[in-house]
């Protein structure tokens, strides 16, 4: 189950049910558990997400990232407003190979115009994995 905050604009929670976050959320595997403008968690299978050698592709945290940040904007930007992703990065710390990951993602600034986010990726004994940080515009619809 996914905790939404009260004052989250209807329209976005509609587009969040109805799309389970977006089809590549889905085909991923994503699990919301917590979604604010502040803090969102999700969780994501590394099995079908690996690269060619058995791990979890690096593409793949980023994904969760940009997903975890951008809707944490969009909560941010409220109703008639639109969050989009200006710039991202990740760094890449430790790689897993099987189990489920666990992303945080913690506002760093969320402003009128601009929205910042640090994800972080972390296996299922706590270590950290990565950190992405993405920035989002906040416009009108």
């Amino acid at each position: 189950m996914t905790i939404l905050p009260d004052n989250l604009d209807p329209e976005l929670v509609e587009r969040l049910v109805n799309s389970g976050g977006g089809a590549l959320a889905r085909k991923m595997g994503f699990e919301f558990l917590e979604l604010s403008a502040e803090r969102s968690v999700a969780t994501m299978p590394v099995e079908g997400n690996t690269q060619v050698i058995g791990i979890l592709h690096g593409g793949a945290h980023v994904v969760l990232g940009e997903t975890l940040g951008s809707v944490s904007s969009a909560i941010h930007a409220g109703p008639g407003r639109v969050a989009v992703g200006i710039e991202i990065n990740a760094s890449h710390s430790r790689s897993v190979a099987s189990g489920v990951v666990t992303a945080t993602c913690t506002a760093i600034s969320l402003g009128r115009t601009l929205a910042t986010h640090e994800i972080v990726v972390r296996d299922e004994q706590g270590r950290r994995l990565s950190t992405v940080r993405i920035t989002n515009f906040l416009k009108d619809a």
